[in-house]
C-alpha cells in the first residue's frame, strides 16, 4: 500500500532534532510521497533543503500563510511567492486562504493575499491548498467567484457540513483534506465524511498539528496517515486498500505527480 501525505509541515522546527529520521519512517511505513506547504519566505530555504534531501518523495508548494499577512510584509511575501514560483520547481500554490480564528481584524487583508494568490496560481495553472479556519464561507465564496478551468484544489483540513462539501464538489477539480480531525471522538466529522464519496478526498497530516488518536496530545508526524487511512476506511466501510488506492490516485490527478 502507498499513501501520500499531502500537507506536512516538516521543515517545522518540532522535527529539528530528528526530522530525517521522521521522513524515512514515514517512508518505510508506505507514505511514499509527501507535500510541504510554505508558510512565509522565513520557512523556503528550510523546506526546500528537505525536498533537495529526499527529491522522490517529498515536494514543496509555494505560498503565504494567511496566519502571516500584515500590512508590513505583505508586499515583501507576495513578491517571494511570485518570485519562487517563476523558477517552476513547485507542484502547487499553497498553504493560502483565510484564518478568522486567531484575529477577525485581518479579513480584508488576508482576502487581498488569498486572491492575489488565487491569480498566480491560475496563470501557472498550480493547484491551491487552501486554509479555511474558521472561515470556510468567506474563502469558497471567494473561490466561487474566481473560479474557471484553471483553477483547482484542496480546502485543506476540511471539517465542514455535508452542504459545505458539496458547495465544494460542485466547484469542480477541487477536492476535500481528510486529517487527523477525523479521529477525534466528539468531532462529528465521521458523519459527514461517510456522506462524502471517496474519490473527492486526499489525506493530510497537517504534522506536526492536528495529531491523530490514538496519538493526541504528540507530535503529529507524516507516518500518522495509516491511522487517518484506517478510520476512513471504517467510516466507509471498505479496505484500507482501497482508501489508499483512491485517495493516491486524487492527489496524484491534483498534484501531477
Amino acid at each position: 500500500m502507498k499513501f501520500i501525505d499531502t500537507h506536512s509541515h516538516l521543515y517545522s522546527s518540532e522535527f529539528d532534532s530528528d526530522r530525517i529520521l521522521i521522513i524515512k519512517e514515514a517512508i518505510s511505513n508506505g507514505v511514499s510521497t509527501i507535500l510541504l506547504p510554505n508558510i512565509s519566505s522565513k520557512y523556503t530555504k528550510g523546506m526546500l533543503k528537505i525536498c533537495n534531501e529526499f527529491p522522490k518523495n517529498c515536494f514543496p508548494m509555494m505560498g503565504l500563510h494567511p496566519c502571516d499577512v500584515n500590512k508590513d510584509n505583505i508586499d515583501h511575501e507576495l513578491f517571494h511567492v511570485e518570485q519562487e514560483l517563476a523558477k517552476g520547481k513547485y507542484i502547487a500554490v499553497g498553504e493560502i486562504g483565510l484564518d478568522l480564528y486567531w484575529d477577525k481584524t485581518k479579513l480584508e487583508i488576508q482576502k487581498k493575499a488569498f486572491i492575489h494568490q488565487i491569480e498566480i496560481a491560475k496563470k501557472y495553472k498550480l493547484p491551491i491548498a487552501i486554509h479555511v479556519r474558521d472561515s470556510f464561507a468567506e474563502a469558497v465564496e471567494i473561490i466561487e467567484k474566481l473560479n474557471d478551468e484553471n483553477l483547482r484544489g484542496v480546502f485543506h483540513c476540511f471539517t465542514g457540513s455535508v452542504e459545505d462539501a458539496q458547495r465544494v464538489i460542485n466547484l469542480g477539480g477541487f477536492y476535500l483534506g481528510v486529517g487527523g480531525v477525523l479521529t477525534f471522538k466528539n468531532s462529528g466529522l465521521d458523519k459527514t465524511i461517510a456522506a462524502i464519496e471517496l474519490q473527492y478526498l486526499v489525506l493530510e497530516t497537517d504534522a506536526p498539528y492536528l495529531t491523530p488518536t490514538p496519538f493526541r496530545g504528540t507530535r503529529n508526524e507524516s507516518k500518522y496517515i495509516v491511522n487517518i487511512a484506517e478510520k476512513l476506511a471504517e467510516v466507509h466501510q471498505i479496505e484500507i486498500e482501497d482508501v489508499a488506492k483512491i485517495t493516491t490516485i486524487n492527489a496524484k490527478k491534483l498534484f501531477g505527480l
